[in-house]
């Protein structure tokens, strides 16, 4: 039986936020789909906004791989909307203002959220995991590979 927790190979803490539109976003909803967690600690920070723009930028690659691709912080609702709307940016990003899913997947630190990819199998099994320095960013070429691993 695989246990739940953060590391590779076991399942996925369930997920239950809401997005920057205010809708509801489960994991579990998305099972049978590869699901790409990208953690990060602020919308319009430097860093985090070179990140999730390059993304942005490299959508048309993550759209191919099938699976679903999420940013999650502490931010609001307001502010992940506005963040979206300000540089294009494709992706569902989700609000955890009290810090459950960040603590759930070992992403907080002491100033608040690390900056980490998680990719979760169709099985909800946790395939992928990498955590970086806050002003580094994992590169999309490695992120894409594990979701195209897991999606196997």
């Amino acid at each position: 039986m695989t246990t739940t927790g953060s590391q590779i190979g076991q399942l996925a803490p369930e997920i239950d936020l809401l997005d920057g539109n205010g809708e509801r976003w489960t994991l579990s909803g998305a099972r049978g789909r590869v699901v790409a967690l990208f953690f990060y600690p602020g919308d319009e920070t430097p860093v985090c906004t070179k990140q999730l723009c390059s993304v942005r930028d490299n959508w048309a690659r993550y759209q191919q791989t099938g699976a679903e691709v999420i940013g999650i912080n502490t931010d609001s609702i307001e502010k992940h909307r506005s963040f979206a709307a300000n540089h294009n940016l494709p992706l569902r990003l989700l609000s955890d203002p009290e810090g459950r899913t960040v603590r759930d997947y070992e992403m907080k630190n002491l100033i608040g959220v690390r900056r980490g990819v998680v990719v979760v199998g169709k099985d909800g099994v946790i395939r992928f995991r990498k955590v970086v320095l806050p002003i580094f960013k994992p590169s999309d070429d490695e992120i894409l590979d594990a979701i195209n691993e897991a999606a196997k």
